[in-house]
């Protein structure tokens, strides 16, 4: 089931088209990535489902239902721009928002205390805000727009400004969440963290969606019949001597006795045809077909 449907969506500020005909779905329960290169429309899109503007074209529909107000307590939504109030103090400020998004004041002090704990930043629930690192002010805004436990959430460049090692520990947190039926949209130039969380993607680029589907289904796509191929020998093969037809060597290397080689295969080749030339010639150790990964389908498709 989708737990959101975005339908023809289009999108003017005046003679600008922001977005163009845009249509997904967002299933329940997965990672959805949200990509494109800045000013594609990413942020008008976001910025819809949130109810911040409305479609000039299409509609939305949330649960199957057309969204609206009443959806937006099973919502959470952490922007790339953060805002604070930087002279408040942090739990003031954390319960304020907790409250804003429809929790009782005793839920939401025991809520934030957890989190707070989890994330190892109790001691700055008296502190102002202005005191704390970027990387904390983002732990924070990271908490109150989980808080209230929403079924479908927003995160728009979630690790920018974090060291690895805390980068690391909000993927782990927004995978618990999906475990336990959150729907992520997931909106990031990371495409290395693309392919670790997300189990679908829309590519958008200049107003209009251009590539959508799972990652597997999507990197099988635009594949080019490359192979890497690994064997046990102390010299290189002459690959031009073993082969039957002509192969593109992409890149070779050797440690020890093992030599790897990447190999682009002409269109009407089968790895097994490659890998039954070289069988009578050298020991196999590992042979494997390369799919492209997520940042070279992105440049390929939105390089120019």
């Amino acid at each position: 089931m989708n737990i959101l449907e975005v339908d023809s969506v289009s999108k003017y500020y005046g003679d600008f088209v922001a977005l163009n005909n845009v249509t997904l779905n967002v299933g329940e329960g997965r990672v959805f990535g949200l990509l494109g290169p800045n000013g594609a429309g990413k942020t008008s899109l976001i910025r819809i489902i949130n109810q911040i503007t409305a479609p000039d074209k299409g509609c939305l529909r949330f649960m199957g239902e057309p969204l609206g107000a009443k959806h937006v307590s099973q919502m959470g939504y952490l922007p790339e721009e953060r805002g604070l109030y930087r002279k408040m103090k942090v739990g003031e400020q954390a319960m304020y928002l907790a409250m804003l998004k429809g929790l009782d004041k005793k839920t939401a002090q025991r809520r934030l205390k957890l989190w707070f704990e989890k994330f190892e930043i109790a001691d700055w629930w008296d502190k102002k805000v202005e005191e704390l690192s970027k990387g904390m002010q983002q732990k924070i805004q990271f908490i109150v727009t989980i808080v209230h436990e929403p079924k479908f959430l927003i995160f728009d460049e979630p690790f920018s400004g974090f060291d690895p090692i805390n980068a690391n520990l909000l993927k782990e947190e927004m995978l618990h969440l999906k475990q336990c039926g959150a729907s992520i949209i997931f909106s990031t130039h990371n495409m290395a963290s693309v392919e670790e969380i997300c189990d679908d993607i829309a590519l958008i680029n200049k107003a209009n969606k251009i590539l959508d589907g799972d990652i597997y289904s999507v990197k099988n796509q635009y594949k080019e019949n490359v192979y890497e191929l690994k064997y046990k020998s102390e010299e290189p093969l002459d690959l031009s001597a073993v082969l039957p037809f002509d192969v593109e060597v992409l890149a070779t290397s050797a440690k020890r006795d093992i030599q790897s080689v990447r190999i682009k295969l002409p269109l009407n080749k089968a790895g097994n045809e490659l890998l039954n030339s070289i069988l009578p010639h050298a020991e196999i150790c590992e042979f494997k077909e390369v799919l492209p990964t997520m940042e070279e389908i992105f440049i390929k498709l939105c390089g120019k």
